[in-house]
């Protein structure tokens, strides 16, 4: 039976058992650019504590382990390799061990990646280890609570930039190795296995620094430097990333009143990244998505800086105090994902980062709690493989909403008193739920028991909805109801909020203002609102207006009409946002047909001002035709929506986010629709000319993708379109296109790349997966039963990463309804059903995203269905 997946037992066993002091780590990486070689050396020296006489285990996922040496004895490998485990017997009250092995590079992003540039030719290196790769990379004790000093060095070829958590100390050749040398990095602060990483390659470098005076008048200087690839340095806007780094800096030190405590602070941007960002103290990852060789939306800039403000609060949160187990793994995401936000609306020039909050990342939270696989933002996490699926929107996006609602509820300053003492009395160390709770509490005099049982152990999301009595226009008495059913224990949880309502009318000139508002206390089924009492009754009450609180609005029905009528006239960009938000929850929901969702986009997006917003809306909107909206009426539905597109795409400022926004439409819709497919082949050959348009690379490829979806696009064609861009997007946009072909033998042959050969690296397997489900359903009904049949097999011959890349990209979730059809009997649901009861003992990780999928699928089926009887009552 494999010992690849730590439990949580496991673990709690050997942290009773050792304690971690150092590691000395040598990665002899000289070799990496040669592609025949399929690992590299790798040293790992510990020293430890143990109880005398007890024995435990090491991590180690490796190509093989050559020699064991615990407190100078060597061991007899063939005995104490156990797969991916090394046994330790009969240990000292104080140990040394060294394990010498070879380490695999990696592909899918997990471990050491390997990346060789096709724009020319070069090998670049990083590492990714969280929730627990780094055993790939070196033997150590993978778990977080198992904390060290770690000293590592990096042979690689003497031209390359090599970085680690630790500055540089040394660098010298190695003797009898031409063009080779050893870097010696300085020795860490004590940190979990999983932030320490290494970087190597012919990367490009910037460097800076940042200094500051403490309030002691000591003086904090930390450099600062910023990697990328070689080729993509022309598009590498470091001086924009440096000034953004130390106003984080500025604010998170003065903030936390904690110094920053890691010494250096390096950025490196780096290839075929799983994640956004990972925080290792002192060298950052970030995905090379973040590099914009083609244009990018302020948005887009907005979102990198989010990131970037994320990992630096994670330098405390997560870094310098870390969770115990993973369990608590919202102790450091939640956090960030709050402070990300906080970080740039105080440290930056953007002034909408909570209302881009409120319209994307909470719609990710509000979408994952209401999935059958939610769970609370304190999560029970039984092993590293649930740990992996936990990195989601209830442990970033609900946490940090929760968190939003706890600093109203105790006070800012109170709750940044409460973060200071945590930091003070457990820097270095790890907590759980309870340790941060007492910091709370005592610096908000507030007992915070029944605030964290209601909201960060229950599940589900609260529907909060205003019954409104009114006579001539006056309020009479006005109900908050809230249901709130947990999905896991199938009980109401009514949860307390802090909301705010909006009064909005109309002034003279048609423009919708809040003219008053009123902060209500929302607890219990329903809530009398005495204030509004007597009240003129507004066009529109907005619940929850400012978005106080964590919770879906459904508006009464003359606030919907005015919503309807007339989004586009609120002034307030938050209000506006959480409008569509309302109209969005509604139609998911099936409470509204999708249709008419899409109708207000084509009616009120070309008005809308907030580009994260006109974004999030166009997606929702694409969404909402192919999964919502009845097949009867899509193709019309989506015929009226890319002339829209098409139309906006001439009609809005020239060079304006907004155009770009209306481009990707248009050419993402159009993968589904052919109405335009003209439009965008002229735009290609310059036959039509868009006044402002830049059609770069991204933007070009997405218009291959729409045609090569409908057969307007040959394998030649797009074979010499990749000859022009030979990057490594270039490369995926090929991947994507040529699988999106409509013809039987590409799909056969993208879902035999896919699911039986292993020569695709995470990024082309994501692109060749969405080309090959780039589809009609018919075209892909054939693939429905194959795909159950290999999801076991492809379980358990990938890695987590790889494996949950197939079983969700491959998942034939574009069906649609017959009519006279129950959506619970549609055959992908039964056969989804069939699967599930058939494997009650499948992996949970692997039954988790197929319990997702279905939901989805359920979901949409479910307001197609719901959409066809309000058309049919109509």
């Amino acid at each position: 039976m494999s010992n690849h997946n730590l439990s949580r037992d496991e673990a709690a066993t050997r942290s009773a058992l050792i304690t971690a002091h150092s590691y000395d780590v040598t990665l002899d990486v000289r070799d990496a650019a040669d592609p025949a070689v399929s690992g590299y050396p790798s040293s790992s020296t510990i020293t430890f504590s143990a109880r005398a006489g007890s024995d435990t285990f090491l991590d180690f996922i490796s190509g093989g382990v050559q020699s064991v040496v615990l407190n100078g004895r060597a061991l007899d490998v063939g005995t104490v390799v156990d797969q991916d485990r090394i046994i330790l017997e009969g240990l000292a009250m104080e140990n040394t061990v060294t394990v010498t092995g070879t380490a695999l590079y990696s592909r899918s992003g997990e471990g050491m990646h390997r990346f060789v540039d096709p724009a020319d030719g070069q090998c670049y290196l990083y590492t990714q280890y969280e929730p627990a790769d780094c055993r790939r990379v070196f033997a150590n004790f993978e778990q977080p609570d198992l904390k060290a000093e770690f000293t590592f060095h990096v042979i690689a070829p003497s031209g390359w930039e090599v970085a680690s958590n630790g500055s540089e100390a040394a660098r010298l050749p190695v003797p009898g190795s031409e063009n080779v040398s050893q870097w010696d990095f300085a020795t860490t602060e004590r940190m979990s296995t999983y932030i320490t990483t290494v970087l190597a390659g012919p990367y490009f470098k910037a460097t800076d620094h940042w200094d500051a005076t403490l309030d002691d008048g000591t003086r904090l200087d930390v450099p600062l430097a910023l990697y990328c690839r070689a080729s993509l340095a022309p598009s590498f806007d470091a001086e924009e990333l440096f000034r953004l780094t130390k106003s984080g800096l500025a604010f998170f030190n003065m903030l936390f009143d904690y110094p920053y405590p890691w010494g250096k602070y390096d950025q490196a941007f780096v290839p075929e990244y799983n994640l956004g960002a990972m925080e290792n103290p002192g060298l950052v990852t970030f995905t090379e998505k973040y590099v914009y060789a083609s244009r990018a939306t302020d948005a887009q800039y907005q979102a990198r800086a989010n990131t970037l403000m994320h990992e630096m609060a994670h330098m405390w949160f997560g870094d310098l105090v870390t969770m115990t187990w993973w369990d608590d793994l919202w102790l450091k995401e939640s956090f960030a994902d709050f402070m990300g936000t906080l970080g740039v609306d105080r440290a930056t020039d953007w002034d909408t980062a909570w209302i881009n909050f409120a319209s994307k990342r909470k719609a990710w939270a509000y979408v994952q709690d209401q999935l059958p696989t939610t769970h609370p933002i304190v999560a029970d996490i039984p092993d590293l493989e649930a740990a992996k699926q936990n990195f989601d929107g209830i442990t970033y996006a609900k946490g940090a909403s929760v968190l939003k609602q706890l600093v109203a509820y105790v006070g800012f300053d109170a709750f940044i008193a409460g973060s200071r003492q945590y930091f003070r009395e457990h820097a270095f160390g790890n907590t759980s739920l309870q340790d941060l709770l007492k910091a709370l509490s005592e610096a908000s005099g507030r007992d915070l028991g029944d605030w964290a049982r209601q909201w960060l152990q229950t599940s589900g999301i609260s529907t909060i909805t205003a019954d409104i009595v009114e006579d001539d226009g006056v309020m009479g008495a006005v109900m908050l109801e809230q249901e709130a059913i947990d999905p896991l224990t199938g009980h109401q949880e009514l949860r307390p909020h802090r909301m705010r309502l909006g009064l909005y009318d109309a002034d003279q000139t048609g423009a919708l203002l809040r003219l008053e508002s009123l902060e209500v206390d929302v607890a219990g089924p329903s809530t009398l609102v005495s204030g509004l009492a007597g009240k003129k009754r507004p066009a529109l009450l907005l619940v929850n207006d400012d978005d106080l609180s964590y919770a879906k609005v459904r508006l009464d029905p003359v606030s919907e009409r005015t919503v309807r009528t007339s989004l586009d006239k609120i002034q307030d960009p938050m209000a506006r946002a959480l409008c569509w938000t309302a109209l969005w929850d509604s139609a998911r929901d099936g409470v509204t047909p999708a249709a008419r969702y899409v109708s207000a986009v084509e009616q009120f997006a070309p008005a809308e001002s907030g580009i994260g917003v006109l974004q999030n809306v166009l997606g929702n909107a694409s969404g909402a035709i192919e999964r919502f909206v009845p097949p009867r009426s899509r193709d019309s539905v989506r015929t009226d929506f890319l002339a829209v597109a098409a139309h906006q795409l001439r009609a809005s400022a020239p060079g304006s986010d907004a155009q770009l926004a209306w481009a990707r439409t248009l050419a993402e819709v159009s993968r589904h629709g052919d109405s335009q497919l003209p439009l965008l082949r002229s735009i290609l050959d310059g036959t039509t000319v868009v006044e402002g348009l830049t059609v770069d690379a991204e933007l070009r490829w997405s218009f291959w993708q729409a045609l090569a979806a409908h057969g307007e696009a040959s394998q030649a064609e797009l074979d010499r379109q990749l000859e022009a861009d030979k990057t490594a997007s270039g490369k995926e946009g090929h991947a994507l296109a040529s699988a999106a072909r409509p013809d039987a033998a590409v799909k056969a042959a993208a879902w035999d790349l896919a699911v039986n050969t292993t020569g695709l690296s995470n990024e082309i397997l994501s692109a060749t997966i969405a080309g090959f489900a780039t589809a009609p359903s018919d075209m892909l009904a054939s693939y429905v039963e194959p795909y159950f049949e290999c999801l076991e097999r492809v379980w358990a011959e990938r890695s987590i990463e790889i494996a949950g890349r197939i079983v969700r990209g491959l998942f034939p979730a574009a069906q649609d309804l017959a009519e006279g059809m129950a959506p619970s009997g549609h055959p992908v649901v039964l056969r989804t059903d069939e699967w599930l009861h058939h494997h009650s003992d499948a992996p949970r990780a692997l039954r988790r995203i197929i319990i997702e999928q279905r939901s989805h699928l359920l979901r949409a089926l479910t307001a197609q269905s719901a959409n066809t009887a309000q058309s049919a009552q109509v």
